[in-house]
């Protein structure tokens, strides 16, 4: 696989951002397959298509690209914070490429978060734009990449190692299972996954989980039986195969 952009097609553009949207939607264009059917090449759309960027023309999925120059950090700018609230409730709502690249214009990492990982609780309020900015009052959004459980982190490229199709296609339909377009639904099971994830050993207890009902309760303030959410998100997880119950009240995680 050839890692360079084609610094050719940026010729004709001023903005240093324009010019990686051109060369890194090229380069994903002509190099990556569809992580959910494993088509070998996913199309690069019209500039005028709204959040999207790419399409697979076999299983019709639809892509975003956000790419950045060295490390992706615990935080990703986006657009509009009003655009992303609605974006996230939509069931037209696009998977996320992630794309690092080097100072000299290579790939050096690519990969996916599903569109059913995202919730309210991955996306940050920035502040309003001053008054005295071109788009005064504009109030922008991050995407904190850090709340994102690690199950929707699916690599794809890293350190310019390729992953085999066959396993990202796997890994995507594992976690397919958590799919589910209840938005208060889905924030309650990616919360609770990111707490199982903090535990440091493969067995847990109820009571470890318990440990996070103050962060829980900061998250989900109308809810007022935490635990009981809890135990239900718990049997949801061991439902869709991520974790097995032990003994009463006693869990384990399947890697």
């Amino acid at each position: 696989m050839n890692f360079h952009f084609d610094t050719t097609l940026a010729e004709n553009y001023n903005s240093n951002s324009q010019k990686i949207r051109v060369m890194s939607e090229n380069w994903v264009g002509r190099n990556i397959f569809c992580p959910i059917c494993g088509n070998p090449h996913i199309c690069n759309l019209n500039n005028n298509m709204p959040v999207a960027d790419l399409q697979c023309d076999n299983c019709g999925e639809i892509y975003e690209l956000k790419s950045k120059k060295g490390k992706v950090g615990s935080k990703i700018n986006d657009g509009a914070y009003s655009t992303m609230i609605e974006r996230i409730n939509s069931s037209s709502n696009p998977d996320l490429f992630i794309m690092s690249y080097s100072s000299d214009y290579q790939v050096t990492d690519l990969l996916l978060v599903p569109k059913f990982f995202f919730v309210e609780s991955i996306i940050e309020k920035r502040k309003p734009l001053s008054p005295t900015a071109r788009r005064a009052g504009w109030v922008g959004c991050n995407i904190v990449f850090g709340n994102v459980p690690v199950q929707g982190r699916i690599k794809i490229i890293e350190n310019q190692n390729v992953f085999d199709t066959v396993e990202i296609v796997g890994n995507y339909a594992q976690v397919r299972k958590l799919q589910t377009n209840n938005l208060e639904s889905r924030g309650w099971l990616m919360d609770v996954l990111n707490c199982v994830n903090a535990i440091n050993t493969a067995d847990f207890s109820l009571q470890d989980i318990y440990a996070f009902i103050e962060q829980l309760e900061e998250k989900h303030i109308s809810n007022h039986n935490v635990e009981a959410k809890i135990r239900q998100q718990l049997q949801i997880l061991r439902d869709k195969g991520f974790i097995e119950f032990t003994t009463r009240g006693h869990y384990r995680k399947i890697l």
